[in-house]
């Protein structure tokens, strides 16, 4: 099934590219070069993207970063964990949501996911919370909200700390509001792969007054810029955004709602007309909230087809459908740094000094380990128009009953 059976491909013409950055990005970085100063602290461009994206996300307290990355780290700080302290995330998710746990000497503790949303299972999260349980990381996956009100609710029983990781979920909404305002605090990216982008760079704000007072101290080497002077009490890194990354990431969430109506109106259109389709399981999302499709997630059915996972993608773009097989290549804990417990200078000292029991060799997620080897990602950008899609999801369809025939599947 690698190549076209009908001598052209479906998808007949070149996958739309937006315009991503022009006169709003130019006109900012004009007025940024004439400044004095280019340092984040009051600069007019930082503080410009504070008042941008509290106009969206209206989170008291926020920090700009140098990345998504970076505002995790920073969240992960604020909560003052102590070594061998366990947080709780997605075992399908990005390095990035893990790093500064590992860092902050804490122990990332790796949950599974629901097979349609792909986003935390709350109740595997439940069997996963310890004596040593300090917080719950949910990744709202390819902008599909996660189940917030179990999870808090698991939260509150447990007097956990909640970091929400909205890195691909620009726009999306939970129950009609904004992802990032349940938890006690929320990182959002910047990266250039995001639904808006400044090359890196991202957000972490909180509404707790307990967490968001000096909550940028975490990322600025705990300098206290109000009072002045550089007399840290604490270990903090530099994660300071600097004024040519906020000017962009300004001009470009100016974008967000046009990009964001764009990609839900071509992720909505495929989950429509690909609805039915035998042998395809598609992404899954909750009554009231909006998935706003970073990227388009669909499963085949265990079985279903006599072509592999591998063979079907290859189909797919054989046809012209922009795609990969999978999304990650495994499991976060199932990568060698995990495996081999190699996170400083080959040694893991928490474990090594008895303050931890983790061991990845032995961590199992069942559902998650499917989910990356049923899965393949369709890419989803706000260029793609209405006919455009409907090519892709012709193409997907052609190629499922192309491989249900192969197997004799009917009906």
């Amino acid at each position: 099934m690698s190549a076209s059976e009908v001598g052209h491909p479906i998808v007949d013409e070149p996958q739309p590219l937006p315009v991503r950055w022009g006169d709003a990005e130019l006109a900012r970085l004009t007025t940024m070069v004439k400044q004095r100063s280019l340092f984040y602290w009051k600069g007019p461009q930082t503080e410009a993207l504070y008042e941008a994206f509290r106009r969206r996300y209206p989170l008291t307290y926020c920090f700009a970063t140098s990345s998504g990355s970076a505002a995790l780290h920073v969240a992960v700080a604020a909560l003052r964990l102590q070594p061998g302290d366990e947080v709780i995330v997605p075992a399908i998710t990005d390095m990035g949501s893990v790093i500064g746990i590992l860092y902050q000497q804490a122990v990332p503790v790796f949950a599974d996911l629901e097979p349609g949303t792909y986003n935390l299972d709350p109740a595997d999260v439940r069997r996963r919370i310890t004596p040593k349980t300090r917080a719950i990381m949910p990744v709202h996956l390819a902008g599909n909200p996660c189940d917030m009100q179990a999870l808090m609710a698991l939260a509150r029983e447990h007097r956990l700390a909640v970091i929400e990781d909205c890195a691909q979920a620009w726009g999306a909404r939970w129950q009609g509001e904004p992802v990032g305002l349940q938890g006690d605090l929320a990182c959002y990216s910047f990266n250039e792969f995001k639904h808006v982008s400044c090359g890196d760079g991202g957000v972490v704000g909180t509404n707790r007054d307990a967490l968001g007072r000096g909550l940028g101290k975490w990322g600025d080497k705990f300098y206290d810029r109000e009072a002045g002077g550089r007399d840290p009490l604490e270990l903090a890194p530099n994660y300071r955004i600097s004024e040519p990354q906020a000017a962009v990431a300004t001009a470009q969430l100016g974008k967000l709602e046009e990009i964001v109506t764009a990609r839900v109106r071509a992720g909505s259109q495929l989950l429509a007309e690909l609805d039915g389709t035998s042998g395809l399981r598609l992404p899954m999302i909750r009554r009231g909230d909006t998935h706003s499709f970073w990227f388009f997630l669909l499963r085949l059915e265990p079985g279903h087809f006599r072509v592999s996972r591998d063979e079907f993608a290859a189909a797919l773009n054989a046809e012209g459908v922009s795609c990969t097989a999978g999304y990650i290549p495994r499991p976060v804990y199932q990568y060698p740094v995990f495996q081999n417990h190699n996170f400083f200078g080959g040694h893991w000292p928490i474990r090594e000094f008895g303050l931890t029991q983790m061991d990845y060799r032995t961590v199992h997620c069942p559902e998650a380990e499917a989910i990356l080897k049923d899965s393949i990602k369709l890419t989803i950008n706000e260029a793609m128009g209405e006919a455009y899609v409907a090519k892709v999801a012709r193409a997907v369809r052609v190629v499922a009953e192309r491989a249900q025939r192969r197997a004799g599947v009917t009906g």
